[in-house]
């Protein structure tokens, strides 16, 4: 898996992308222009201070890749929900990888934590996720790929950037161009991370002259460290709980926007499945139900607001923290009985009559994202439903009735076919 801080910049991107008026997945000229558009890159890199040498040597060969726009475009993991997503990527290697990797790093690990605060667990995870702690570490060009986003008219403003700085690493003498291989969307070595976060939070931690994060373990664990730090990490707090809720919680309290005292949610009924109590605590929380009322529950602390800060997908998000908890010695969650889960398709003619009814939804995609969660709440809320967020089979049938104009009778047409976890 990769692309942590990169499916941040996709998530934006698609959030601009209306206000640009590009349609998500639209297709720009292939190609066309490119020789014009280095020359400009050419400009740009010598005015940013890349040497005349490297610019020379580089640009001139980049080139436009069809397979990066393909990747671009294609995205479907975003569908997928948490159980299922999380069933695959925290899987049972990665827990016991991580925890092989805390002691064998055991003094990287243990430096790394008393100077940024970041926990061994935490930067184990992403270090996994990313790239199965350095196995895989992509074989695209990142140079090309970074030229071709650049280049590509969804969002260059947010790779642009991005080219200019991998030629400053070329420049600084971090990297070679041969030794830029990494994902689609240009992030490189065994964090994944942006050319940017490469120039800025890049730790020598051996301190032999150069930020090597291909293969040196020290600057990559120490790399983790500072850009956790940089990006907010609190020190000595936790990021994430699992808990059990009451079926008799108001459910649109709810949700990444609410916070309060975990205290308070214990006053409530909520309970630890593990770890400390949350009687007596004051640390702010989230109740997050990747899978409504009936599916895993989680207290999100403010450290989880980092793992964010790398992906704002829900899916995404909880996963790497959940991950994050395991290496730490979490048991495996309970799965709950979230029943069954929309399909792609069901999704989107939930998203279509929600539109209709006033939502904002955002694109109809068939994503659960931020947008389409909100509205299913409000809607949930309108019709008297528990307002968990979480749309069901049930809510799309009552919609669908409610739009033929029989409030609450099942839709004329067959229900569209499942996808269980």
């Amino acid at each position: 898996m990769n692309g942590f801080r990169c499916m941040k910049l996709v998530f934006a991107a698609v959030v601009s992308l209306a206000g640009a008026g590009v349609a998500y997945g639209q297709s720009c000229p292939a190609g066309a222009g490119f020789e014009a558009f280095k020359t400009s890159i050419a400009e740009e890199a010598i005015a940013a201070g890349v040497g005349a040498n490297v610019v020379q040597r580089i640009v001139p060969g980049l080139s436009y890749s069809d397979s990066v726009i393909a990747a671009d475009r294609k995205q479907g993991v975003f569908a997928q929900s948490f159980l299922e997503f999380s069933d695959r990527m925290v899987a049972p290697y990665r827990v016991s990888g991580g925890r092989e990797r805390l002691q064998r790093h055991g003094d990287i690990f243990r430096r790394i934590e008393a100077e940024y605060g970041v926990p061994g667990a935490v930067i184990s995870a992403f270090w996994a996720l990313e790239t199965d702690f350095g196995a895989v570490l992509g074989n695209f060009n990142t140079l090309n790929a970074l030229a071709t986003l650049a280049y590509d008219c969804r969002r260059p403003e947010l790779f642009r950037p991005q080219l200019i700085a991998a030629l400053k690493l070329l420049d600084r003498g971090d990297l070679t161009a041969a030794q830029m291989q990494g994902a689609w969307a240009g992030e490189l070595g065994q964090l994944q991370i942006l050319p940017s976060d490469y120039l800025e939070n890049g730790v020598d931690y051996d301190s032999d002259g150069r930020v090597d994060l291909l293969k040196n373990t020290g600057d990559v664990l120490a790399t983790g460290g500072k850009l956790l730090n940089v990006l907010g990490w609190r020190r000595g707090e936790p990021w994430l709980q699992e808990v059990s809720v009451p079926g008799s919680l108001r459910w649109e309290q709810a949700g990444i926007y609410t916070t309060m005292p975990a205290s308070e949610w214990a006053a409530m009924g909520v309970a630890a499945r593990n770890g400390p109590a949350l009687e007596g605590t004051a640390l702010p929380a989230s109740l997050i139900l990747p899978m409504g009322r009936n599916g895993p529950a989680f207290l999100a602390y403010p450290n989880f607001g980092v793992f964010l800060e790398w992906n704002q997908s829900l899916v995404y998000t909880v996963s790497a923290a959940y991950l994050a908890t395991r290496i730490n010695g979490a048991p495996k969650l309970e799965r709950g009985n979230p029943g069954d889960i929309l399909s792609v398709d069901q999704t989107k003619a939930l998203q279509t009559l929600l539109q209709a009814r006033g939502y904002d939804v955002g694109e109809i995609d068939g994503i659960i994202g931020s947008g389409t969660r909100a509205a299913v709440r409000a809607v949930q809320m309108e019709l008297g439903l528990p307002a968990d967020a979480w749309p069901t089979r049930d809510l799309l049938a009552q919609l669908q009735g409610n739009q033929s104009g029989a409030a609450g009778a099942p839709s004329a047409a067959p229900p569209l076919p499942l996808v269980r976890p």
